[in-house]
């Protein structure tokens, strides 16, 4: 049973002048240092409480910034609400939207079987986002997840009552209209549909953990029991994931000893760089190496075996460049282009090449509990941060 909530959110009071452009984000863990530069020049983006500038009183001081900004009102708080948030955006020259129901997610430990995750996570990464909501006792970004779907009679409600709040065109072209549902009979609908479904999540498997682990910090409190959520159904049109392509750097192995050590395992096909892009749906995966010498492959396998990023960890990340035993630096990018330009400068000795995660590969393998490697998916575009807030104090 999935518990999902409608909650009095705090979202900003935009005044003559100002923007809602000028208050929000894309989450933390995507923001490079001179964008983080432009959003933090900003009196009141939400990156001022997320990723606060001042590092050596950055819990504390992020607190306080959040309660000057409810005490001289650029946050206005909204009566139980749920909010839809649409994002229109263009993958691969077609315009797509993909829609989002935000409100609040009972926390429940992965075991109980109605929270899945599909991604394994880095400790690091949730200690810093534990200490950070001990201190603010607010919710400043939403966990992104995947439901089943609604009927058509509710998602015709949901449209003809959501009052559009917000409208923002980022710079990657994405239109984010936020719109809030206050409809109390729409909002108990919502809730009792998804009663009986699971949610998958998609992004913030970092932030659902910490959520869970603050939550199991505070049992006598109702309110630090939930996380803010965002859930798209399975079903949306706009539903868009991208791969994430592997960026090996190592002195431990000769390029010709790792090609003669993969081809061991993995079925090999060299190509020209052009072919490799056009024919990579037919194989698993591609390899750029440093020479410029490409290559097609594939591994055949089942379940987790038949997943590219898997095979990808295990055959080639662990077996051939020693990465789990720290001999290999690994890096991640979504966007090929950039993964072409790293590898034309000569950073990288290796590029692995990934095609498209399938949705339905990637659901039926969490529901029979696997967890897939750190960065298996990307959905894009990704949830941004700023437009509600939701306080537990």
């Amino acid at each position: 049973m999935v518990t999902f909530l409608p909650f009095p959110g705090y979202r900003p009071a935009i005044s003559a002048g100002d923007s809602i452009g000028d208050r929000i984000s894309p989450p933390y863990d995507v923001i490079d240092p001179s964008y983080l530069v432009k959003l933090q020049s900003k009196a009141h983006n939400i990156t001022r409480l997320t990723l606060n500038p001042d590092p050596d009183r950055r819990y504390r001081s992020s607190r306080r910034e959040l309660d000057g900004w409810m005490a001289d009102g650029s946050l206005k708080q909204d009566a139980e609400s749920f909010y839809i948030y649409e994002q229109t955006f263009e993958d691969g020259g077609e315009k797509m939207t993909r829609t989002g129901i935000v409100g609040i997610l009972k926390t429940e430990p992965y075991e109980d079987g109605n929270v899945v995750p599909h991604e394994e996570t880095f400790s690091k990464v949730k200690a810093d986002r534990l200490n950070l909501l001990r201190d603010m006792e607010s919710h400043l970004e939403s966990i992104f997840g995947i439901h089943d779907s609604f009927g058509p009679e509710l998602n015709r409600k949901i449209r003809d009552n959501a009052a559009l709040v917000y409208r923002y065109v980022d710079d990657d072209g994405v239109e984010h209209r936020y719109s809030r549902l206050s409809d109390e009979k729409i909002c108990n609908e919502i809730t009792y549909e998804l009663s009986d479904q699971k949610m998958l999540i998609a992004d913030g498997h970092h932030r659902y953990e910490t959520a869970l682990a603050y939550s199991q910090e505070n049992r006598g409190s109702e309110k630090k029991g939930y996380v803010l959520a965002t859930l798209v159904s399975s079903s949306d049109p706009g539903l868009s994931i991208w791969p994430t392509h592997r960026l090996v750097k190592t002195e431990s192995i000769s390029e010709k000893n790792a090609i003669r050590k993969m081809s061991e395992s993995l079925e090999m096909e060299e190509v020209s760089a052009e072919e490799m892009e056009k024919d990579l749906g037919n194989w698993m995966m591609g390899l750029r190496f440093r020479s410029g010498k490409c290559y097609l492959a594939r591994y055949p396998g089942e379940g987790l075996w038949a997943l590219d990023t898997y095979v990808a960890q295990e055959k080639i990340l662990k077996d051939v460049y020693k990465w789990d035993e720290g001999k290999s630096q690994v890096d991640y990018d979504a966007e090929l282009t950039s993964v072409n330009e790293k590898m034309s400068a000569g950073g990288y000795d290796l590029a692995i090449v990934l095609n498209r995660p399938d949705l339905e590969t990637v659901w039926d393998l969490s529901m029979q509990g696997k967890r897939m490697p750190k960065k298996t998916t990307y959905f894009f575009p990704k949830i941004w941060s700023g437009f509600v807030i939701y306080r537990m104090d």
